[in-house]
Order: C-alpha cells, then sequence, then structure tokens
C-alpha cells in the first residue's frame, strides 16, 4: 500500500492526486490545479479567465521536462486521467476500512467535593457514588457504603430486568395495537356493511311507495278518462241536435216569408211537427249536479307520516316480529286490499259512478242541460 501511494502522489503538491486529474503527452499525471500553475508560471503574459489560463501555450513536464504544447483550451484540454481517479477513491477507501476504531478512553469520574479523588465507593444510605475522602471526614462520614463493583453488578442486574420488562409491555402495547387497528378496520367495514342493508331496505321502501303512487293515480286517471269521454259523447250529440234545430229554423224563416197562402199552409203542417219533435231535448242525456267533482278521492297520510317519521333501528328480540310483519304485509298485498291507512279509500268507492239520466217531461222540453 505504501508503493501504490507514492506512485499516487502529485510531483507539484507532493500530496496525494487532487481530482480532476490530467495525463501529458509523456504519460505522466498532474493534479489539473497543479498543471494549471505551472502553466501560469512558465506563461505569465498570456490572458486569463476568472483565474484560469484559457488560451493555446507551452509548458514542460515537472517530471521528465518534456515540452508540453496545448491548444487554445489550455489545461483544460488536456485529457483526464480517468484510471488513476479510480484507483485513487479505492485507494482511499481502503486505507479508511483499514484503520483501527480509535480506543475508547473510560473516564473516571471525579468527586463534585474533592476534585482530586476519584468516585470508588457506593454510600448505601444516599444511594450515590462517592469518595473515600467523603467517607472518612465528608458527608457520608456516618453512611453505609459499599464496593462500587458490588453494586454495579446488582444495579445492572436490576436494569437488566427493568429492560426485560420494558421490552414486555412494549411487546404487549405492541399488541394492543395490533387488536385495536384490526377493531377499526372490522368497524369500518362492518360499518359498510350495515349502511348498504339499510340503503336496501329505504330502496324496497321507495319502490312500494312509488307502486302505490301509480295505483292510486291510474285510479283516478280512469275515472277521468271515463267522465270525459261521456261528457265529450253528450256534447257531440247536443251539438248534433243544435245544428238540427238550426236548419229547422232556417226553413221555418223562409216559410214565414212566402207570400202564396196555399203553399204556405201546405208547407207549415210538416214544419210544425219538425219543429215539434226538435223542441223535445228530454231524449238527451243530462249530467247530474257535481258529476265533475273528484272529491271521492280522498287520502289523509298523517297516520303513515308519523310512522315514516318514527322510524329506527330495530332490537335483537324485535327481529322475529319484523319478519312477521312482513309475512302479513304480504298477504295483504296477495288478497289485492283496496283500503289505504288513514285515507279510507274503499274499492267501491274508487270505480267512477255511472251518469244517471233524468226521464223525461214536458216542463224540460225547452230547459238547457247542465254541467
Amino acid at each position: 500500500m505504501d508503493n501504490l501511494e507514492k506512485q499516487l502522489i502529485c510531483p507539484i503538491c507532493l500530496e496525494m492526486f487532487t481530482k480532476p486529474v490530467v495525463i501529458l503527452p509523456c504519460q505522466h499525471n498532474l493534479c489539473r490545479k497543479c498543471a494549471s500553475d505551472v502553466f501560469q508560471a512558465s506563461n505569465p503574459y498570456l490572458p486569463t479567465r476568472s483565474g484560469s489560463l484559457t488560451s493555446g501555450g507551452r509548458f514542460r513536464c515537472p517530471s521528465c521536462r518534456h515540452e508540453v504544447v496545448l491548444d487554445r483550451h489550455g489545461v483544460y484540454g488536456l485529457q483526464r486521467n480517468l484510471l488513476v481517479e479510480n484507483i485513487i477513491d479505492m485507494f482511499k477507501q481502503e486505507s479508511n476500512s483499514s484503520k483501527p476504531a480509535p480506543e475508547r478512553k473510560e473516564e473516571t469520574p471525579m468527586c463534585d467535593v474533592h476534585e482530586d479523588e476519584k468516585i470508588n465507593i457506593y454510600c448505601v444510605t444516599h444511594g450515590v457514588p462517592t469518595c473515600s475522602m467523603c467517607k472518612v471526614f465528608g458527608a457520608h462520614k456516618d453512611c453505609e457504603v459499599a464496593p462500587l463493583s458490588s453494586i454495579y453488578q446488582t444495579k445492572k442486574t436490576e436494569l437488566s430486568d427493568g429492560i426485560a420488562m420494558m421490552v414486555g409491555n412494549n411487546d404487549r402495547m405492541q399488541g394492543i395495537i395490533s387488536q385495536l387497528e384490526e377493531a377499526c378496520r372490522a368497524i369500518e367495514e362492518n360499518s359498510r356493511r350495515q349502511k348498504t342493508l339499510v340503503c336496501e331496505k329505504f330502496d324496497k321502501l321507495y319502490s312500494i311507495l312509488e307502486e302505490k303512487k301509480r295505483e292510486m293515480s291510474q285510479k283516478v286517471t280512469d275515472e277521468q278518462e271515463e267522465k270525459v269521454n261521456y261528457i265529450r259523447g253528450l256534447t257531440r250529440k247536443y251539438g248534433d241536435h243544435l245544428e238540427e234545430s238550426c236548419k229547422i229554423l232556417e226553413t221555418g224563416i223562409q216559410t214565414m216569408e212566402e207570400p202564396e197562402m196555399a203553399l204556405f199552409l201546405q208547407n207549415t203542417k210538416p214544419l210544425l211537427k219538425k219543429i215539434e219533435e226538435a223542441s223535445g231535448a228530454a231524449h238527451l242525456d243530462k249530467v247530474e249536479r257535481g258529476y265533475e267533482s273528484m272529491d271521492r278521492y280522498k287520502v289523509n297520510f298523517k297516520k303513515e307520516g308519523k310512522a315514516l317519521r318514527s322510524i329506527d333501528f330495530i332490537q335483537d328480540d324485535e327481529d322475529e316480529d319484523e319478519d312477521d310483519e312482513d309475512a302479513e304485509a304480504g298477504a295483504e298485498e296477495g288478497e289485492g286490499t283496496q283500503t289505504v291507512s288513514g285515507g279510507a279509500i274503499s274499492a267501491a268507492s274508487a270505480q267512477p259512478s255511472a251518469p244517471q239520466q233524468i226521464s223525461s217531461s214536458p216542463s224540460a222540453a225547452t230547459s238547457t242541460p247542465s254541467t
């Protein structure tokens, strides 16, 4: 190693090469900084930039005196010797690893009262280490003392036992922490599962309400269509009758303007018969009062709303009751019940009533249809 270190000494600074290392044309090596110093000393009048020579010039190798000619880049144009740089790195690494570790010097504490005396005994009474002078002349002269070695072994055993106990406690603590973390994960998973179940229950409730809403709305729609169709048909009948009456009226006016008495009397008899028939509207249906009302479809969801607002989680002993209620609800749906709790909508009232016809009478011959 010593011979290798000699080969890695720079001939200018006489120290180990400092990277970057440049190789001269004569195959000798220099630190780039040292090469720059030699070059600048040999060419003092060449221009420099930032303290380093940058233009071409020449100098002699300090080892073999071979003349080195540089280009316009100066010493920065010389090639780096990467092999030597790597050898330097390996040498420094090997040297650092082969150096023995510095010996640890044991420092013996000194007595605070008697600065020249080493602490060499242990005061059992006060539980502190002290020196012999303190036992003979000082504060511990009436105390029980013991050699440091015996107390050292005792305290070391106590400390070892305490450390072992702390290690065991730490292991138990780590186990508890792991259990708590597992409990947190279980809580989160159970919470997600229960939320999913609650959402499914509410979705089922929504679907029941939606189905019931469609069913009840359809009942109202069916009666609406039936009544509207009936009214429209009746309107067409009255329209046709009105059109026929207008034609007869026009014929009667034309007959009134007939100057020939014989022709007038000839046309009057059939015309009067048509007027008598047209004036009698008793054969047409009429609508009873309140026929357009849809008030029979009344609902009152106060009881159901109160029940919905009271929805909450059930206890474990209520699970069987919930199953029984679900079975009863399914049976009621199968029977096709028509009753809404609190709404009192019966199957009989849900059916639209047929329009009642009013019997004809002479007094109603000239009356108009009431709506």
